[in-house]
């Protein structure tokens, strides 16, 4: 069974259908009628129908079919000394009288057989030049359609008027392919599907091994590098024809795939979502699966468009977050429609509750994702700030200013608000972005990447923000050093290992939220309570919870440790020893001293004092955020000096460690690296410097010219 492709979701909502089957598909090569892909094909249609569709047919190989009918008459009425003159080419409009009669008793025989009625309507392209004419057709199709008939249309060559080119600038329309969308846009459908000897549109011709099927038409991307093969055997169309009635009637909103007519069930595939032959979409361009497009061109259009950005004043750049959060709440039901897919999905295959935990968007975080936006869209702008001037000597002022790093490769799992975060600190930067989501959220990570992109405006360019949705596509970007300047992997120690191998392109991140919370003898107890509680349980899955707790011997004898204990049980959470604790409360082992849970669990252990939960943090950790609770000004100051953690904290939760708390709008990461950002990353993390330097004509000349002052100005700027 082919992949369903999270693009085509729209077809959740088609109701009425244009379907245009080729002459190719109708007739064999000998030109006489395929019954069997005719029966088919009238299977197909009967079970539309039957499901409530409202069903068009577009059939060609009319002619086809009456010539080899002629040839057959002539051939019988023939003498031997006619048949040694030059044969001479049979009349084609007669060939189409002839072949239609025949074509459409074969329909009507085929249909009656599945108990469904058919009507034939002939048309002209000079009959679209009447008013009346395009009204009364749309009442006739619409009154057949009201009575579950299905209505076969075909030009009719017979009579029609227009001669070879076919296609000109005075013409309608000018094969059944773009009959077939004049049509679909006459009559309102919901999609047009062309059925084709192919399965598709390929990069180049199909017998060609090399040639590879396009899932997506980008009308941008492809229009001038595709190479069509001839016409149709039989036919005046081909799959030159084929691609241009698509791009007309998908550029006027109606969607359009192309696929095999050889296949017996083709259309209910493509129904059903199913990844077959070739979409065409008027948003194509905006959520196309990255997949289909070059690594090193997704992350050049990245860079191009970044550069862009940077151009435009500030205050655009924060018009276009106000926009992207407008966007999110206009569309908050789809979103979240999309995402309970995800979720169902998911259990159903039988991930662990923590990621389906992460998975999952809440009530009220979509909104929540908007309002953190807008207030990064009205912080104070990072790009160009002057962060040091000085003067080298008089009228050579030398400004060190921020800049964006350029384009990011951020891989992530599980968490689709991760998208929308990581998304808005990019454009706040500045910078380019490339996203690759967990297949967990496929579905949530596809709208969220089309929402935001949408409210990109034309002059940036949708390229700012790509979405990777293969797999595939990770090595061959993680070579790109030359494009891609930073790599923010999010996710378990397993994947950024792989990614840190994998590439010379700078990684920031953190493997693993091994997160501590110390009670010293010392605490307040109802204070360790409450901060050990939201610790563990605020938000499990989160890598700045706690999942290692340690206490002070002293809680021991007085009774703290029993209730520590006995107000995690009372929430839920599961409790394992490390060496001293479960042997002195009776728990079960911990799996290790360095466990992450990401769940309702945890593990307690036993030390002599201060000094010694310092050691255990270092050695157990993972430098991520780790906590003391105590009443001891003095402990809690050498704890906070020497726990080499991203973020250390007194009498306050773990949980604060987070972008969004910390005031910098939002976050792309934790990185626990000691290099370029470390702890929450915000937009001061995304930025690295340039030098911008003001001179009136100094020149080096071995320094003999100049003479430094090498004054400090910052202040001053």
């Amino acid at each position: 069974m082919a992949a369903i492709d999270l693009t085509r979701g729209f077809l959740k909502d088609v109701k009425r259908i244009v379907i245009k089957v080729g002459t190719a598909v109708v007739t064999r090569e000998d030109g006489r009628l395929a019954l069997g892909r005719l029966g088919a094909l009238c299977e197909q249609l009967q079970t539309l129908n039957s499901q409530g569709f409202e069903v068009i047919l577009v059939s060609s190989g009319a002619v086809g079919a009456g010539r080899q009918r002629l040839r057959y008459r002539k051939l019988v009425h023939s003498s031997f000394a006619d048949l040694q003159k030059p044969q001479v080419e049979l009349d084609g409009k007669a060939c189409a009288a002839v072949g239609q009669n025949g074509l459409m008793a074969l329909y009507d025989t085929l249909f009656s057989q599945l108990d469904v009625t058919s009507a034939q309507l002939l048309v002209t392209d000079n009959d679209f030049r009447s008013p009346e004419f395009r009204k009364q057709l749309t009442e006739t199709v619409d009154s057949l359609l009201s009575y579950k008939v299905i209505p076969v249309f075909n030009e009719n060559d017979a009579v029609s008027t227009r001669r070879a080119p076919y296609e000109d600038s005075s013409g309608i329309f000018w094969d059944n392919d773009s009959l077939a969308a004049l049509l679909a846009l006459e009559l309102k459908a919901d999609l047009l599907v062309l059925l084709s000897d192919v399965d598709g549109l390929y990069s180049g011709p199909p017998s060609d091994p090399q040639s590879k099927l396009i899932h997506t038409y980008i009308k941008e991307k492809l229009e001038n590098t595709i190479t069509f093969g001839d016409k149709s055997r039989l036919g005046r169309g081909g799959m030159t024809a084929k691609v241009k009635a698509a791009v007309y009637a998908s550029q006027a909103g109606i969607p359009v795939v192309i696929t095999s007519g050889f296949a017996g069930d083709n259309i209910v595939k493509v129904l059903q979502g199913q990844k077959i032959g070739t979409l065409f979409h008027q948003d194509a361009h905006m959520w196309v699966s990255n997949g289909e497009l070059n690594a090193r061109d997704m992350a050049v259009a990245a860079r191009e468009s970044s550069r862009r950005l940077q151009a435009v004043p500030a205050k655009e750049r924060s018009k276009i977050l106000l926009d992207i959060a407008d966007a999110l709440e206009a569309n908050e039901k789809v979103i979240l429609h999309e995402n309970e897919a995800d979720v169902v999905a998911a259990k159903d295959a039988g991930y662990e509750t923590s990621l389906v935990s992460r998975l999952a968007l809440k009530p009220g975080k979509v909104s929540g994702l908007a309002k953190a936006i807008r207030v990064l869209a009205n912080m104070e702008e990072p790009i160009g700030q002057i962060l040091k001037r000085t003067e080298l000597s008089a009228g050579f002022i030398l400004d060190k200013t921020s800049s964006p790093l350029g384009v990011l490769l951020v891989i992530f799992e599980s968490r689709p608000d991760a998208l929308v975060q990581i998304a808005s600190l990019a454009i706040r930067s500045g910078n380019g972005l490339l996203l690759k989501g967990g297949k967990e959220a496929r579905r949530s990570n596809a709208i969220l990447h089309k929402v935001i992109t949408s409210a990109i405006p034309e002059n940036i360019g949708g390229g700012l923000i790509g979405l990777v949705t293969s797999r595939d596509e990770i090595p061959e970007l993680l070579k790109l050093d030359d494009v891609i300047d930073l790599v923010i992997p999010r996710g378990s120690n397993k994947l950024v290992s792989q990614i840190k191998s994998s590439t010379k392109i700078p990684v920031l991140g953190h493997a693993d939220g091994v997160c501590h919370v110390y009670v010293d003898k010392s605490a307040d107890m109802e204070m360790a309570k409450n901060i050990v509680l939201d610790a563990k349980t605020d938000y499990p899955a989160a890598c700045n919870a706690m999942e290692t707790l340690l206490v002070h011997k002293d809680l021991m004898e007085n009774g703290g440790v029993n209730e520590l204990l006995i107000e995690l049980q009372s929430k839920g959470v599961s409790i394992n020893g490390g060496p001293k604790a479960s042997s002195l409360l009776n728990l079960p082992s911990a799996p290790s001293l360095h466990h992450e849970y990401g769940s309702l669990a945890c593990t307690i252990e036993i030390v002599d004092d201060v000094h010694a939960a310092i050691d255990h943090i270092h050695k157990h950790g993972s430098a991520h955020t780790d906590c003391i609770v105590t009443q001891d000004r003095e402990i809690a100051d050498v704890f906070l000096r020497q726990v080499d953690s991203a973020a250390v904290f007194h009498n306050a939760s773990t949980r604060f460690s987070d972008g969004f708390r910390f005031g910098l709008g939002a976050e792309v990461g934790i990185s626990t690296s000691r290099i370029h950002a470390r702890g929450p990353v915000g937009v001061e993390g995304l930025l690295t410097t340039r030098w911008i330097a003001r001179g009136n004509g100094q020149v080096v000349d071995n320094d003999k010219g100049v003479l430094y002052t090498h004054r400090d100005l910052t202040h001053q700027a």
